[in-house]
């Protein structure tokens, strides 16, 4: 939100106040936190203080290397709503310092003293008097500091100040642009260094790097083509080695190099503002970090990890076309491992009500059992929170008060996607359980994952069974729906086999896994943004992301838009093909391929394709399932920028169309007919995982490469050791029995690898290399092949592989 009219002026009719001098320091009684009088003019004077607004600053900090601070007009306000945030009881690293004597109530002395909280290696230092400067410090420097007019307070004399438009159903403007019933925002500015860079925020469809942007916090169905978001989350980090977690819950808007260029200012509804500032300085540190603060994701099962195929949305299904979907997949040599039951296993105008629609599945039961016994599949159906009213739930929360409801008592409805619907009230204990139970049952009748859609439409004009903030619920509600359902398939599967696929979130989210997307176009374009979302998302907190293979809106895809995207779908962290009003088997687009007389080469079909990498996903399992622990063990997840693994190379930081999947695996999915493709490879030794081509660069290369639809630029980074299984046929075996161990090593030295099974049992393979050759050996001498690039494997003896070249 933009409250001034350049650098000197404010918008008309928006009265600002800033924090202008630090008048009184005071160390808290417990020698780990400041409390700062902030004045909006400097006192020179007795007479000064009269008439004079204020600002109390309150700095803290809740874990090692997080400073945080809170910063408020007025007192007796309505306090805004914040995250749960995970605070170290251990103080032992915190500290204050000054550089003056305090006058022995813990206030400091005269004007230029300063006083500094410390936390593991970041500081905050306050200096007494005017200007104001509140500066972050870290290895001996400034990382961001707020000055002269770096906290402000805005009152809006008239809404029209920052919009004049009217405000819909679920509390937006009718541009999209969110709206708050608040005349009055606090803000604050962090300056931004030449040259810094700014990323995350959630799920963003724009530009991986947000300089330039202003992005609002409220979550929004509003497709992938679009300013608004899904999974909006208020934290970002930045190039300069520190993120920032704004906490609250409601609207947050920020301005990112937009209204200040030198600045990412925040602001939010109210008389307080309330930030985190987190220290890396990388951005797995970062993020390592700031998932300690607001929890991180839990493990899935291997199983989620392989091909999810699906009903599509609005196209017709029974138990008839659903196994001719198996059956063809089977049929083709394509290894399929979840199935997933979109809207229409309910009847329609009855969603939710959790009730099979019994003309088209009748014995639901036998049919999954089968599907589990003989198909060796896992299921996924789909749920939301809203209720229609045409469904035995309606009336059942009716009459048990599980629905939200208006002012005056009525159960909150709209005809909005479904007919009469309500929405469940996450916010009543009861109504979780009676939700939950429902779940349960969906589970018990054969269900193993749950696709928990919506979440973003929250009414605006409503009454919380708890009394929450209204504008404060419309991002949180997501959150109370989803760890519902998770914690529902926690208590039924246990911990570890629990998997969401899930469309809206905020801070907090990231703890139930996975998420996906959203409403993409079936085009390059769709598949592009899709990819910057993700990007986002997993600088955001967030250790796992999906996207609807194919793309979901429009008609069916161009066959060569399918193919494409099955390379890049089927080389991240959970793969799922899924569309609108059109089937995504492959080979309904090799038909129509062949009526329009298309010819391609032996391995360009589609079922070509996506048997190709769905086999190469299933054999890269042992490092799929490695890697896709560490979001829960350290925050790091499974699909990473190129900023996130090369933080200090300038020109992979902004890069939005290649990734890396995992420490060793850079992927540059291709976005055009052609196959052309242009990405970057940085510094060191790359080895190209299908031709075992070396590239070696002192300085990081470009290149320009055409790819026939069978293939996709995936590279091998030097210094690892990748254990697979070629020919696996499942996302669930023994990764560490009788595997290949391929090594890339290119200069004398060593590198091993941990694989880990689902039981937490494991087994470590080193290599070494020395002139005579490369030795690799496993922990506990089990039975392997070992090959380096691009020779050929070579079996073990006793656990031991010695290979020449």
């Amino acid at each position: 939100m933009k409250f001034t009219n350049g650098y000197w002026l404010t918008r008309p009719n928006v009265e600002a106040l800033y924090a202008r001098e630090a008048y009184e320091l005071r160390v808290g009684d417990d020698g780990e936190s400041l409390d700062i009088l902030a004045t909006t003019k400097p006192v020179g004077g007795r007479n000064d203080i009269l008439n004079l607004p204020t600002f109390d600053v309150h700095i803290t900090t809740p874990a090692e290397g997080i400073i945080r601070v809170v910063a408020r007009h007025w007192d007796g306000a309505t306090q805004a709503y914040g995250f749960p945030l995970n605070v170290d009881a251990d103080k032992h690293r915190e500290y204050v310092s000054t550089d003056a004597q305090g006058n022995g109530d813990g206030e400091v002395g005269e004007d230029g003293a300063s006083v500094s909280l410390t936390s593991g290696p970041l500081s905050v230092k306050v200096t007494k008097g005017s200007p104001w400067n509140l500066s972050f410090e870290a290895d001996g420097k400034t990382i961001t500091h707020s000055l002269n007019k770096g906290i402000g307070r805005f009152k809006l004399n008239e809404l029209s100040a920052v919009s004049a438009q009217p405000v819909g159903e679920f509390g937006v403007t009718t541009d999209g642009s969110a709206f708050d019933e608040s005349d009055v925002f606090s803000a604050v500015k962090l300056s931004l260094g030449v040259g810094e860079q700014v990323f995350g925020l959630g799920e963003r469809f724009g530009a991986y790097v947000k300089n330039g942007q202003s992005v609002d916090i409220w979550n929004e169905d509003g497709g992938t083509a679009s300013e608004q978001g899904y999974k909006d989350i208020p934290f970002y980090m930045t190039s300069n080695g520190y993120g920032v977690l704004v906490n609250n819950r409601g609207h947050v808007s920020f301005e990112i190099g937009s209204e200040d260029t030198e600045a990412v200012q925040f602001s939010v509804p109210g008389e307080e503002v309330d930030f985190c500032v987190v220290y890396g300085p990388t951005p797995k540190e970062i993020l390592r970090r700031y998932t300690g603060l607001v929890g991180r994701p839990a493990n899935v099962p291997a199983w989620s990890y392989g091909l999810w195929l699906t009903t599509s949305f609005t196209t017709k299904y029974d138990e008839k076309t659903i196994n001719s979907f198996i059956d063809g997949m089977a049929d083709r040599g394509i290894p399929l491992s979840v199935f997933h039951y979109d809207c229409y296993w309910m009847r329609q105008f009855q969603w939710c009500d959790f009730e099979w629609d019994k003309r088209f599945f009748g014995d639901i039961e036998s049919t999954l059992k089968r599907l589990h016994d003989e198909k060796h599949l896992h299921i996924c159906a789909w749920i939301n929170p809203y209720v229609g009213q045409r469904g035995k739930m309606f009336e059942e929360g009716k009459q048990k008060g599980y629905l939200v409801k208006k002012a005056n008592g009525d159960v909150w409805q709209t005809d909005l996607w479904q007919a009469g619907m309500g929405l469940v009230d996450f916010t009543n204990p009861a109504a979780c359980d009676w939700f939950a139970d429902k779940v349960k049952h969906l589970l018990r009748q054969g269900v193993d994952a749950i696709k928990t859609d919506f979440g973003e439409r929250i009414p605006r004009d409503v009454v919380w069974y708890d009394g929450s903030d209204k504008l404060s619920m419309h991002n949180w509600y997501t959150q109370l729906y989803n760890q519902t359902v998770f914690k529902a398939i926690e208590e039924e599967r246990g911990k570890g086999n629990a998997v969401l696929y899930a469309r809206s979130a905020t801070v907090g989210g990231q703890r139930q896994p996975c998420h996906w997307g959203g409403d993409c176009e079936s085009t390059f374009n769709g598949m592009a943004q899709s990819l910057r979302a993700g990007l986002s998302l997993v600088s955001s907190g967030f250790g796992f992301w999906s996207h609807d293979i194919g793309g979901f809106e429009g008609a069916k895809p161009d066959s060569a838009v399918y193919k494409r995207w099955s390379a890049f779908g089927l080389l991240g962290s959970h793969s799922r093909m899924h569309g609108s009003t059109v089937y995504r088997v492959p080979w309904l687009f090799d038909e129509e391929d062949e009526k329009n007389g298309v010819a391609l080469r032996p391995g360009e079909t589609a079922v070509d394709v996506v048997r190709k990498f769905t086999k190469l996903k299933l054999s890269l399992m042992p490092y799929i399932y490695r890697i896709g622990l560490e979001p829960h063990r350290n925050g790091t997840p499974v699909m990473r920028s190129m900023f996130m693994e090369f933080p200090d190379d300038l020109t992979a930081r902004p890069l939005d169309r290649q990734y890396m999947f995992g420490p060793s695996l850079l992927v540059a999915p291709v976005f055009t007919y052609s196959g052309d493709v242009d990405y970057y490879l940085p510094k060191g030794t790359w080895v190209n995982w299908f031709t075992g081509e070396t590239v070696r660069t002192d300085a990081g290369v470009w290149r320009h490469e055409r790819h026939d639809f069978d293939s996709i630029p995936l590279w091998v980074r030097d210094g690892s050791v990748i254990v697979t299984h070629p020919g696996a046929e499942s996302a669930e075996y023994e990764f560490g029995r009788n595997p290949e161990v391929r090594v890339y090593l290119d200069q004398v030295g060593s590198a091993s690898v941990e694989v880990v099974e689902e039981d937490g049992s494991s087994v470590t393979f080193d290599a070494v290399k020395t002139a005579d050759g490369v030795k690799v050996t496993s922990s506990d001498g089990c039975d392997f092949t070992a090959r380096l690039a691009s020779g050929d494997s070579v079996a073990s003896v006793d656990g031991v592989v010695v290979l020449r070249g």
